[in-house]
């Protein structure tokens, strides 16, 4: 919204600059003012070129649907991008879910492997069973 401020400032800048300009002898002075002399004699003077040239009034509708349909593009693009950044957003959490839990197995995987080499007898088969299981575990959540 704030990029169409200048666009409206201009035209009625516009606007306000192509009034009519009155030219007022009296007495042999000469000034100028947006309204005819009370007194004496006044012209009106044509707009200086360039600003208020004919059909301007299209020129400046046909700018500012120009500029309306850049402004819908620009939000469009903004709202993509926050689209985008949300799903990559959601992808490194995940990915860091996924790192976390590695790491997390491979560490049941070192305790299993520090507890079967210090068991004995049927607490070390147990203890065997599970480092086989978190091994299993591991090189199926976490390849490579």
């Amino acid at each position: 919204m704030t990029r169409l401020l200048p666009l409206l400032a201009a035209c009625l800048l516009t606007n306000a600059l192509a009034d009519p300009v009155y030219k007022c002898t009296q007495d042999g002075k000469t000034t100028y003012a947006d309204r005819p002399c009370a007194q004496g004699r006044s012209a009106v003077l044509p707009p200086p070129a360039g600003i208020r040239p004919e059909g301007a009034e299209t020129v400046a509708t046909r700018d500012a649907r120009t500029l309306l349909e850049l402004e819908k593009l620009r939000a469009a693009r903004e709202k993509e991008e926050q689209r985008s950044d949300r799903a990559y957003g959601r992808q490194a959490r995940a990915a860091a879910a996924h790192r976390k839990q590695c790491a997390r197995l491979q560490l049941r995987r070192q305790w299993a492997d520090e507890d079967a080499a210090r068991l004995t007898g049927r607490a070390k088969t147990a203890a065997q069973r599970r480092l086989q299981r978190t091994k299993a575990a591991l090189a199926v959540e976490c390849p490579a």
